[in-house]
């Protein structure tokens, strides 16, 4: 089985001042010592890029480079996604739901991936089970 990761897990790994830091270590660690095969989204990687360089500084975009993205698969995007994901968001007209987290739902529907190594409550929301505990 697959685990989706999303920019809330991402970003907790990085920032230990971060809430949800030592669950998000401890289930990063769990997931590699099970050998879990873990993907995201080049959506995904660009949020969490932006937000670690805005919040955090260039080292935190180093490491997410260096020692998170070479073991997790990245997906790209494809026009037809974008298009559905941007359907989904505008059908949902949820202030607090974005496009990189319907994108994220339709990479994860697509591979049939029903786990998110996150710490958002719209994965739960969407059906998906999240291996944080959401806050």
């Amino acid at each position: 089985m697959r685990t989706f990761v999303d920019t809330s897990a991402i970003y907790a790994l990085l920032d230990r001042s971060d809430q949800n830091h030592a669950e998000a270590t401890r289930i990063w660690f769990d997931l590699l010592d099970q050998n879990r095969a873990m993907f995201t989204s080049n959506y995904v990687v660009v949020e969490c890029c932006a937000l670690a360089q805005n919040r955090l500084g260039m080292d935190a975009v180093r490491a997410i480079h260096d020692k998170i993205l070479p073991v997790i698969e990245q997906q790209w995007i494809d026009e037809g996604l974008h298009a559905l994901a941007t359907a989904s968001l505008l059908s949902a007209s949820r202030r607090k739901l974005s496009l990189v987290d319907c994108s994220s739902f339709a990479v994860m529907r697509k591979a049939g991936a029903g786990t998110a190594f996150a710490f958002d409550a719209n994965f739960v929301e969407e059906g998906f089970e999240a291996a944080g505990r959401i806050r």
